[in-house]
């Protein structure tokens, strides 16, 4: 059995709701998740003139590999009306491989330890309350550490999530 740590979000539409929706999706057609974080509302990183995001962090469970996995995540978004339109741009939903396993994975279409997920807030914030001793593979520091050293000064605010 595969543990997966994952990012979910977006900006646009219902924000709760694509979530709540991706999350069903997910253990339908993946897993099980088995630990959530809080969600966040965040500041978008990159291309920062949109909506602010709604981030979750998520433990899965899952007996697919990354590859096929990835391919899941993807026919999960467009199900829920994701459009690729622009880099980093707005969008519906995003579902994001932070972690598989303890596995560096680099392939064409898939790169485990997400590329840059030390470098921005609205990924560490949550993971590091879900995980905060899990040792990123590559770096080799605790995403807790990760979160204390990056220099990404976005806001990333805890929802109330009653």
């Amino acid at each position: 059995m595969n543990k997966v740590y994952l990012l979910i979000g977006g900006n646009l539409g219902d924000r709760l709701v694509n979530m709540l929706n991706a999350i069903r999706l997910i253990e339908i057609q993946c897993g099980r998740i088995i630990k959530k974080s809080s969600i966040y509302e965040t500041e978008a990183w990159g291309f920062t003139d949109q909506p602010l995001f709604y981030n979750q962090a998520l433990l899965l469970e899952t007996h697919l590999d990354a590859q096929n996995l990835m391919q899941k995540f993807i026919e999960i978004e467009l199900a829920l009306g994701r459009k690729r339109d622009i880099p980093l741009g707005p969008r519906s939903i995003d579902i994001d491989i932070i972690y598989f396993n303890e596995d560096v994975i680099a392939l064409p279409n898939i790169t485990i330890p997400h590329p840059r997920m030390e470098k921005r807030n609205f990924v560490l914030a949550p993971l590091s309350e879900m995980a905060p001793q899990y040792i990123h593979p590559i770096l080799k520091l605790s995403n807790a550490q990760l979160l204390e050293d990056c220099e990404d000064k976005s806001h990333v605010n805890k929802k109330n999530n009653d």
